[in-house]
């Protein structure tokens, strides 16, 4: 095995010659270094994989070397070691990002505590990972089989995220290759549980929270008289997508609630957040505002009268104070929320759709730059992750936070990351959504999908006497037999919505106060 190398860079280097022995005895090449431009043209000339110090020495202290280390070779750990326990240089050298500090005097141990530290924390952490994750395994796996409420539900999914997001740091795969059959079987029983208790929660009985309640359960509770809310929709965001962008909040926010909700089906966009906004289920719309509700083989836009029925529940709720929507697509849009947010603070809500994780979900299936950066769920919450740390969103958020918002978060329904095909055959009139199907003369493999013969069972309008909906069960993924080949390729690992899985059916709405 390759021995570790150390720079120790000390002015007194000379006297740290016991030191240097009993590192040598442990494994660790450490070559020394009396002064801080000697360390840079080190750096440079040689590999090393971490750097000891010291704060206080003559020409380039220890600081102003750890800028310059920084700059030059930003990945090496450095360990500042110093006699002074002033606050501001603490603060400076963290800000610098050393990555570890100790104070002088300073004894073998505990420069191998640090070094070992910092040097086997990663595989430290992949060895607990992984043996708690061994010890979890047949539990989640016999829990399944006592799954009943969904409550039950709720809990199981959670738990299977965060293992989803532990076992992704890993760089052995074998275990995550383990998990995502576990999810695959998790999402089979998912689906079937769905199938029994879907049309008894739309007609009202023993019902979780859904797209066409959570308004009035979740977000009423919240509004105050005297403090301005902010409810921002982000389009497409799944639970885990949350998990990943939620360490960004936290310097601006106090997480006051976290709770879920399940999406209505189909988990799509027209149907989903319509019911969100309106408080009705999409039959119910249809019947009470023919006006705003399109079908899927109507022309035009299917969510454009969001506002409208916003203003029409907002009215139903008996609220005075004034109701805004906005919904932002461009970047000029999200900058013109970020100057105006201040004239909103009278209102009694203030509402965001943000539509960008919809973009890359949607963008994914048409640019191939696209599905090569995300090719999987941890690629898309990567993505997610970067996109949000400098997205015009986070300073909609910021600004919000300044204003003394509380915030409101939340999505209309997930999305999976599809792998199986599934034929199906229709008419010209058959919606074109890959995840659910809804038209007149269907054929579909029934074992694969959810059937719904009497759309009014599902609280969902027919558009003929003959137009049942079938949803998409797990990872299945509707494709025509015309061309089938290409289509089947050109869709796999792309990440799609509208049918039964835990990813887009468990949805997050989160509280969030300023600080």
């Amino acid at each position: 095995m390759e021995r570790i190398k150390i720079l120790w860079v000390d002015d007194e280097i000379e006297m740290l010659k016991p030191h240097i022995l009993f590192l040598e005895g442990r494994g660790y090449t450490t070559t020394g270094c009396t002064n801080g431009q000697d360390a840079l043209d080190m750096i440079e000339a040689h590999s090393y994989d971490v750097i000891l110090l010291d704060e206080n020495m003559p020409g380039l202290n220890g600081l102003e070397t750890l800028v310059e280390i920084k700059n030059k070779k930003p990945n090496i750990p450095v360990v500042m070691i110093t006699k002074n326990e002033e606050e501001q240089i603490m603060e400076d050298a963290i800000g610098s990002k050393i990555s570890d500090y100790l104070i002088k005097p300073v004894n073998p141990n505990q420069i191998l505590l640090s070094l070992k530290k910092l040097l086997n924390q990663k595989n430290l952490v992949a060895e607990k990972t992984t043996q708690s994750y061994q010890q979890e395994f047949g539990k989640i796996a016999q829990s399944l089989m006592d799954l009943d409420t969904y409550e039950d539900w709720i809990a199981y999914f959670k738990k299977l995220m965060y293992w989803e997001l532990e076992l992704e740091s890993l760089e052995d795969s074998s275990l995550f290759e383990i998990f995502e059959t576990q999810m695959k079987e998790a999402n089979t029983q998912f689906a079937k549980f769905i199938t029994k208790n879907y049309p008894n929660w739309m007609q009202g009985q023993s019902a979780p929270v859904l797209s066409h309640t959570v308004f009035d359960k979740y977000v009423v509770p919240q509004l105050q008289e005297h403090q301005p809310t902010l409810l921002v929709l982000i389009d497409n965001l799944r639970y885990d997508q949350w998990k990943t962008i939620a360490p960004e909040l936290r310097t601006l926010f106090t997480l006051e609630e976290e709770q879920t909700y399940f999406s209505i089906l189909p988990t799509a966009t027209q149907y989903a957040r319509n019911a969100f906004f309106s408080g009705l289920t999409p039959l119910e719309i249809e019947r009470r505002f023919p006006q705003w509700w399109k079908n899927d083989s109507d022309e035009g836009g299917k969510n454009i009268y969001e506002k409208e029925l916003l203003e029409a529940h907002w009215k139903r709720l008996n609220f005075s104070r004034p109701i805004s929507y906005h919904k932002i697509t461009q970047l000029q849009q999200s900058q013109q929320m970020i100057k105006n947010l201040q004239n909103h603070t009278h209102e009694g809500l203030t509402t965001v759709v943000y539509n960008f994780v919809d973009m890359i979900s949607h963008a994914k299936t048409e640019m191939e730059v696209i599905k090569e950066l995300a090719p999987d769920n941890k690629a898309y919450r990567s993505i997610t992750q970067s996109w949000f740390k400098n997205s015009p969103l986070k300073e909609v958020l910021k600004k919000a936070a300044a204003l003394g918002f509380k915030v409101l978060l939340t999505t209309d329904h997930g999305t999976i990351n599809v792998g199986h095909p599934s034929q199906v055959v229709g008419d010209r009139e058959t919606s074109l959504n890959l995840r659910y199907k809804t038209g007149r003369s269907l054929s579909y493999e029934s074992k694969e999908v959810l059937e719904c013969k009497d759309p009014h069972s599902f609280q969902l309008p027919s558009v003929s006497m003959n137009s049942p909906f079938v949803f998409a069960k797990g990872d299945y993924y509707f494709v025509y037999k015309n061309n089938y080949n290409h289509f089947v390729n050109f869709f796999k690992n792309t990440f799609q919505h509208g049918g039964v899985s835990m990813e887009e059916m468990i949805i997050p709405f989160v509280v969030l106060n300023p600080r």
